[in-house]
């Protein structure tokens, strides 16, 4: 459906985006992370047709957005950061206009109207004037105009922007199902909300694609064997920190909420690429503390973004415990 091949968008001496390639199949539902100025929104706004590539190619379901844009620009809907609405035209009257704009024939028209409408949750606001709507429903009603015409591809620049919680949710039940229809990227802070939605994560930094896949391929990636564990003792917090205290491989150790009677869980972490499992073990029979569970436990998205894109500090300070609760 989307094929991006070697693309590269240079400003003077300063390159935003570099050899990026990528396919995205029909159907997908793709999540596009990367910090402030990593070249996501470069990369869309070229992709849409907004911007032009220094080099490299985009082919929107078998057309090239440069030799054939009517022809690629018509399989794309397009939501960016701030909704492109009109705050003195009423709803109804913006999405016609729309329609106009992007040639969809009178005839069906009302019908697809309608059933975008109560796809998004506008139904009830079509007769008031946008600039009276709240954040929320004009970004549904950007959304609306993305989806006129029928397109075969959504674009959505951080789609939640802005919102309150309800409407984050809102809004991700939305984006789920347009995945049923549409083949979907979105750009996105929020890492819950990516993990929440979509079926495939690609993070870039510095104008590279630095990995993609599914967040649980990513994590299995990243997470050493035994490197970040949880466990379950027959002790008190106090008794296993100070077991814990003589063994220096084990560099975090966080206090969790146990769920038997009588037990403590903690999660603990070591350096990186070190497999703490066998020290564990020892360690609590060295100090008769039975060990009833332990597990390997994966890396959040969150966690797997800060440590692709180099704030590893900030990565792990998911490991460490509250003050006066762990050991160094």
């Amino acid at each position: 459906m989307i094929e991006v091949k070697n693309l590269t968008k240079q400003y003077g001496h300063h390159t935003a985006i570099h050899d990026l390639s990528f396919t995205i199949d029909a159907g997908e539902i793709v999540g596009f992370l990367g910090p402030n100025g990593a070249g996501k929104t470069t990369t869309m706004n070229i992709m849409t047709g907004f911007l032009a590539a220094t080099r490299g190619d985009v082919r929107i379901n078998g057309h090239d957005i440069v030799s054939q844009p009517e022809q690629a620009k018509k399989q794309i809907g397009y939501l960016p950061d701030t909704p492109p609405v009109y705050g003195d035209m009423r709803v109804e009257e913006y999405l016609h206009f729309v329609a106009d704009i992007k040639g969809v024939k009178r005839a069906g028209r009302k019908e697809m109207l309608t059933q975008i409408k109560q796809q998004l949750y506008i139904d009830d606001v079509s007769r008031r004037l946008i600039k009276n709507l709240s954040r929320g429903y004009r970004q549904r009603v950007g959304l609306a105009q993305a989806m006129v015409g029928k397109p075969r591809v959504i674009i959505m620049d951080e789609p939640t922007i802005g919102l309150d919680p309800k409407q984050i949710m809102e809004m991700r039940g939305v984006v789920k199902n347009l995945g049923h229809h549409h083949t979907v990227i979105l750009s996105s802070h929020i890492m819950q909300e990516v993990s929440a939605v979509c079926d495939r994560v690609m993070i870039i930094n510095k104008g590279r694609i630095i990995a993609q896949g599914t967040p649980e391929s990513l994590s299995a990636g990243l997470t050493k064997a035994g490197g970040k564990l949880q466990v379950r003792l027959k002790a008190t917090a106090t008794q296993a920190r100070d077991a814990l205290k003589e063994f220096a491989v084990v560099r975090h150790v966080q206090v969790l909420e146990s769920r038997e009677p009588g037990t403590v869980d903690l999660q603990l972490a070591g350096d990186e690429g070190t497999d703490i499992r066998e020290v564990v073990f020892r360690c609590m029979a060295k100090h008769n503390l039975p060990l009833l569970l332990m597990k390997s436990m994966d890396l959040s998205l969150e966690e797997i973004f800060l440590t692709l894109t180099g704030d590893i500090r900030a990565a792990a300070a998911g490991y460490d415990a509250p003050e006066g609760s762990g050991v160094a």
